[in-house]
């Protein structure tokens, strides 16, 4: 979720120093997250505050040194702080993670598209705007296609929306991006839909399907994105 936004931002333009504070910030801003949410869950257990205290130091220096050398980066705040309350509130304790929440997760990560490639600099609004939707398609098509075959395992009318969701990002790739994108839509197509086949296939037997595995296909998925986007310049 981190890594792709970024790298997409980063094929934009010539890489940049800039860019790896932002690495830093990005990197302390999920853990600091990530643990503020187990803190959370756990009824605020003080043995969760070493951690926030060194992620969000973290957190600060890289984000401060940004803001201090571009000010303008202060406009993702717009999208941060939104966000940031739906994670806060999806934290509670008794809450179960709903759509809202794994969205509110994307939607601060694509702000890293539009950073990294600011970092480079020059860089054209058509350019970061096909990357921004790029990443937006893969990170929510992931969110689908992950749901589906985990929380909503068994569930075909959630694998025939994440499949339909898929088939969607196919005509619009062909439209406003590159056509090798099109057909990298329409692998995450045929991924989409095959994850539930192959979890019913398997369900209830000593190979089924279980999350490592899921997540080494979108490793696979993932990489490929940030390959082509280097390959194929948006």
């Amino acid at each position: 979720m981190l890594a792709v936004p970024l790298l997409l931002g980063v094929s934009l333009g010539p890489p940049s120093p800039w860019q790896l504070a932002l690495v830093i910030a990005a990197l302390g801003g999920y853990l600091e997250a990530a643990t503020a949410q187990a803190w959370l869950r756990a009824r605020r257990s003080a043995s969760f505050i070493p951690s926030l205290v060194i992620y969000g130091a973290v957190l600060v220096a890289g984000a401060g040194i940004l803001l201090a050398a571009f000010p303008e980066l202060a406009w993702s705040a717009v999208v941060i702080v939104p966000a940031g309350a739906l994670l806060v509130r999806g934290a509670r304790p008794g809450t179960p993670r709903d759509l809202a929440n794994s969205f509110a997760q994307v939607a601060i990560a694509l702000v890293l598209v539009p950073a990294a490639a600011r970092l480079a600099g020059g860089v054209a609004v058509e350019s970061v705007a096909r990357a921004t939707a790029a990443a937006a398609g893969y990170l929510v098509g992931t969110v689908f296609v992950v749901r589906s075959v985990l929380r909503e395992r068994g569930n075909m009318t959630w694998a025939a929306l994440s499949v339909g969701f898929h088939l969607a990002l196919v005509p619009a790739a062909a439209v406003a991006l590159p056509w090798p994108y099109a057909v990298y839509a329409l692998a995450l197509a045929g991924r989409a839909a095959a994850l539930p086949l192959v979890e019913r296939r398997l369900a209830g037997t000593a190979r089924s399907l279980r999350p490592i595995h899921v997540g080494i296909v979108e490793i696979i998925a993932s990489a490929t994105l940030v390959l082509l986007a280097f390959a194929v310049p948006l």
